[in-house]
């Protein structure tokens, strides 16, 4: 007697569900990555701060905290310049518009941000060349080591999403029509820059606060 066999059945997937991007959920595991290398240089700073109290107490009276202030707050202006930037992308408007009302595109915000992050970094150059006037070298000691290497990575990263920044705005003018994938662009752009922007918080209390 022969086997009867019937054909498998699927269940149909539900139309309406939105799979998550895989570029920004790629991005979101990778930024996972940069917390645990910013976690290490972290261990470094409080690890040779503990080894040198004297040292750190010396060396924190050379820092110019209201400048360095101000860098912050202008590198965390940038975040909402890079946000506004992104809810034009969403809007799929990638330059300005004059009609029905003047609004600015995502190439206008994130020109913006991009001078911003400029500022920030330029500001941090002038604040190593001083240091460094003033004998701080980052081969003075275990605190010069510290604080060049945990700033000057961040600085680092800045610069590399200045660099993200100019890519996604020659993109927008390089495609006939924005689309979808210049949004999710603009988006993962925006995830990093973001990231850097709460590190910096988060160097700038330690650093410039905790001291």
């Amino acid at each position: 007697m022969g086997s009867v066999t019937t054909p498998a059945t699927f269940a149909p997937v539900p139309r309406g569900i939105k799979r998550p991007d895989p570029v920004a959920v790629g991005t979101i595991v990778w930024l996972g990555s940069e917390v645990m290398f910013f976690a290490g240089l972290f261990a470094i700073y409080f690890t040779l701060r503990s080894t040198s109290p004297e040292l750190w107490e010396y060396r924190t009276d050379m820092l110019n905290v209201p400048y360095a202030l101000v860098n912050t707050l202008i590198l965390i202006a940038s975040s909402f310049t890079c946000q506004a930037g992104v809810f034009a992308a969403e809007r799929l408007q990638p330059y300005t518009t004059r009609t029905p009302k003047y609004r600015w595109g995502m190439v206008e915000w994130f020109f913006l941000t991009f001078a911003l992050g400029a500022i920030f970094v330029t500001g941090q150059v002038w604040e190593y060349a001083q240091l460094v006037m003033e004998g701080m070298p980052i081969t003075a000691d275990a605190y010069a080591s510290a604080f060049y290497l945990t700033t000057g990575f961040h600085a680092l990263h800045v610069t590399g999403g200045l660099i993200a920044f100019l890519l996604v705005i020659g993109r927008a003018y390089a495609v006939k029509n924005f689309g979808a994938k210049e949004e999710t662009t603009a988006i993962v752009v925006s995830y990093y820059w973001h990231f850097v922007d709460v590190v910096w918080i988060a160097l700038f209390a330690v650093i410039y606060f905790l001291k």
